[in-house]
């Protein structure tokens, strides 16, 4: 019996680290990605200086949703992901959590998400129900959807208008303009994300961009790379941003340059650093948006 709590320790250590595995938060690429274009709107939105409470509250709400997101594809996946050598170990398939399990965790925190837009106005809740309903769906579009990384997109970049009805009150102009801009920078790395799994996705029946677009891959994501720095060019000029901020777009483009060469043979752990390189490239556009508005009216989050 001595040796029982360290047994039941141990047991629970494993639980953790599998919820942990479910909800991605060993690999916050996926958090960062959502992160950067959301903390952008918000900044533009509340022309360079919301308050600190709004910027806690879509910094956790990003967090909790993506994590929720996760729980509900790999529940929606479970069946698949054994045939998808990078998705073999996943805690469902290994064995770790079971489906029901999976779906409580996602609950409860894309629960725990929507309470933080209790902190905000109707505008920004009624839209998190409809980021929800958008999650959900996501899993399931891939099983019939030529291009679910479009609809991925919509879902990775509801913040932009949630961070301009929280601001504003509602989503004013450019809000919308800024989800389907952000769409085409997400259909950019989530192909050079399918380009690694295309062989295993075409033995199992799953729809991708990567599989889609086919030989035009590359071109395909050079096109929404360049649509996305276009877009974000255009509201630089919309916002009078200044010099600073179209400084940062001109990091994006190294970035997004830097990504097609690497992605130039297809090689499957070539386009995963691609990928994963897109958080720098997220990052260099919201970087540009802050400190310009640093520099130029030395504004900052209020406290509030």
């Amino acid at each position: 019996m001595a040796g029982a709590p360290a047994v039941t320790r141990s047991a629970l250590a494993r639980r953790i680290d599998a919820w942990e595995r479910l909800t991605r938060l060993d690999k916050p690429i996926g958090i960062l990605l959502l992160l950067w274009p959301t903390l952008t709107a918000l900044w533009i939105a509340a022309r360079g200086a919301p308050p600190l409470s709004l910027v806690i509250v879509f910094a956790l709400g990003t967090v909790l949703m993506r994590s929720a997101g996760c729980a509900m594809n790999d529940w929606a996946d479970r069946r698949y992901d054994a045939h998808v050598a990078r998705t073999r170990g996943r805690p469902l398939v290994a064995g770790d959590l079971s489906g029901g399990e999976a779906l409580a965790v996602g609950a409860v925190l894309a629960l725990a998400a929507f309470g933080l837009t209790l902190f905000t106005n109707r505008a920004t809740m009624a839209l998190a129900v409809a980021a929800l309903a958008i999650a959900i769906a996501y899993p399931f579009f891939k099983r019939f959807f030529a291009l679910p990384q479009a609809f991925l997109g919509i879902a990775f970049s509801f913040g932009i208008p949630m961070a301009y009805a929280a601001t504003r009150g509602e989503v004013e102009w450019p809000g919308w303009p800024m989800l389907a801009i952000n769409l085409l920078w997400v259909v950019a790395y989530d192909t050079e994300y399918a380009m690694v799994d295309r062989d295993d996705d075409l033995k199992i029946g799953m729809r991708t961009s990567a599989i889609t677009f086919g030989r035009y891959d590359i071109a395909a994501v050079a096109l929404c790379y360049g649509g996305y720095l276009a877009g974000m060019v255009w509201v630089g000029r919309l916002m009078a941003l200044g010099p600073v901020y179209f400084a940062g777009l001109g990091v994006a483009l190294a970035c997004a340059a830097w990504h097609l060469w690497l992605i130039r043979r297809r090689e499957p752990a070539a386009c995963f650093r691609a990928f994963l390189h897109n958080h720098w490239l997220g990052l260099a556009v919201y970087a540009g948006t802050f400190a310009d508005y640093v520099f130029r009216a030395k504004s900052w989050p209020k406290l509030g």
